[in-house]
């Protein structure tokens, strides 16, 4: 199955879309040039473009898989115009990430797009479909991180690699709590198939909690603790740093007092 067969509006790249990403180009551009007067704000506005961007193509990694798998419905959709709004869920797959971010420096993909699991046959389809998305975060994290581990950091804005290395910690954190095979998470959706359909039946009641859930359990201390130190460690074998990611969550919430040691780089 190809878009060829889907009509040309349904798979047309949204204006809403377009505009996310011009909004974070030209946040990027203030936070690089340190053209804004406050630069929380250009960060809070880079950061959450991008996230919001990540989290677009997300979603459309799962329908756009969904769809090579079987699911042609997902044009009808407009899960493949990379929509924000056209998402079954647009409060679980926007609004509480945003919210997630804001409130704990944590990146959470939410509810994912409605795929007709009905018209996919094969297990190993279905797995692929629910891992899609999380890898999308995984290529993102990828190319967040390449300039510091790549050592192409030399002549780059402070404030600017101060955010793109909160931006690094969100896409690490998303990649790494979507792939827990917790139901109502991706993770649990790539080994749900390989399930009995009794043990199914019996978590199928569970799986809208599972994100609230999870979110709630990384707020225990001791867990958030041991998670994160799991995350600082990923990042730094990246070349990703303390500062970097201090400063970059510190900046990102410009309606608080910032440290002006991030603030002057």
């Amino acid at each position: 199955m190809t878009t060829a067969s889907i009509p040309r509006g349904d798979r047309r790249i949204s204006p809403v879309f377009l505009g996310i990403v011009a909004v974070t180009a030209v946040a990027g551009w203030a936070t690089w040039t340190d053209f804004a007067a406050q630069p929380g704000l250009a960060v809070f506005l880079f950061v959450t473009g991008a996230w919001i961007v990540s989290l677009c193509l997300h979603e459309y990694a799962h329908a756009r898989t969904a769809l090579h798998s079987g699911d042609i419905s997902v044009g009808a959709k407009g899960y493949l115009t990379l929509n924000p709004l056209k998402y079954t869920h647009a409060l679980l797959s926007i609004v509480l990430p945003v919210l997630f971010v804001i409130m704990g420096g944590i990146g959470l993909p939410g509810g994912a797009v409605f795929i007709e699991r009905g018209r996919i046959q094969g297990r190993w389809k279905h797995s692929l479909i629910s891992a899609a998305g999380p890898l999308t975060n995984v290529l993102f994290a990828v190319v967040c991180t390449a300039p510091f581990w790549l050592g192409l950091l030399d002549g780059v804005p402070p404030v600017f690699r101060y955010a793109l290395g909160f931006l690094a910690l969100l896409q690490v954190t998303a990649a790494i709590l979507n792939f827990l095979p917790v139901p109502g998470l991706d993770g649990y959706g790539v080994i749900e198939p390989w399930l009995s359909y009794k043990v199914r039946r019996q978590v199928e009641p569970f799986a809208p909690f599972g994100l609230l859930f999870v979110f709630a359990v990384l707020w225990i201390p001791e867990v958030n603790r041991v998670f994160f130190d799991m995350v600082d460690v990923l990042l730094g074998s990246l070349g990703v740093g303390d500062l970097e990611r201090y400063c970059g969550y510190d900046l990102f919430r410009f309606w608080r007092e910032a440290n002006p040691l991030c603030e002057a780089g």
